[in-house]
């Protein structure tokens, strides 16, 4: 089984390969390019020094969301076009929950925190033993700051920050009485390398899409859509 995973819900951008269960090689690039430009021939290199092929995948993991949404739009856009007309399967993946596997094999609580300006974020947390991360809330936008409380309830419990808006978290969420572990730096990215091991799990458990019913996972309108309603706001008051 060669699964190949694709990361591109924030400005890093990753790609990984497994061969039966056991990782190839990956890649990640955060050099400021578009994920336009740099995702798919990032895939086609590890692929090449890999000697495989496209045509020896047999699944497509991919981050749907939350996160940039033209990143998000480009990786499942990519993953459905390489599965299109084949007998690949895809795997759709919390981007998240993504982020929480970049801390596989700590103990504690995980509080995946993405950047989404204005002191918001998207997170969710999870809980692990060492050996099994459990997801113990739903992906949700909301302000830092609201965070403290629901950490609160861990006072005895190591609580480590992933993911982009980790410094900005990891500043205002101190100060009020959170402790949190250091997470070093490689761990705090988004990594595809993580997806892999969801992505195992979930062919196990047959938790898998096809091309035609992949789809991105919004947790807000995007600007464009914003921008749209508020217009027809606007002209409905003006009548």
């Amino acid at each position: 089984m060669n699964i190949l995973a694709f990361e591109s819900s924030a400005k890093t951008a990753s790609v990984a390969l497994a061969k039966d269960g056991k990782l190839v090689g990956a890649m990640t690039v955060d050099a400021g390019l578009t994920h336009s430009e740099i995702l798919l021939p990032m895939a086609e290199d590890l692929l090449k020094e890999s000697k495989i092929t496209f045509g020896d995948i047999d699944a497509y993991a991919v981050t749907t969301g939350p996160g940039s949404f033209t990143g998000i739009r480009i990786g499942v856009a990519t993953v459905k076009g390489l599965a299109f007309g084949k007998e690949a399967q895809c795997i759709g993946i919390s981007s998240l929950e993504g982020l929480a596997y970049n801390l596989n094999g700590l103990t504690g609580i995980f509080v995946p925190v993405m950047d989404c300006r204005r002191n918001e974020c998207y997170t969710a947390l999870f809980s692990s033993d060492g050996e099994t991360i459990e997801r113990l809330t739903p992906d949700t936008q909301m302000r830092i700051l609201d965070l403290a409380p629901m950490l609160q309830e861990y006072p005895d419990t190591p609580i480590y920050l992933v993911g982009d808006a980790y410094d900005k978290a990891k500043s205002l969420l101190e100060p009020l009485g959170v402790p949190m572990e250091n997470t070093p730096h490689a761990m705090r990215l988004p990594n595809a390398a993580s997806l892999l091991l969801i992505a195992e799990k979930r062919l196990c458990d047959g938790a898998f899409c096809d091309d035609s019913t992949l789809t991105a996972v919004y947790l807000k309108p995007a600007q464009a859509e914003r921008e749209r309603l508020q217009r027809e706001k606007q002209t409905q008051g003006d009548k």
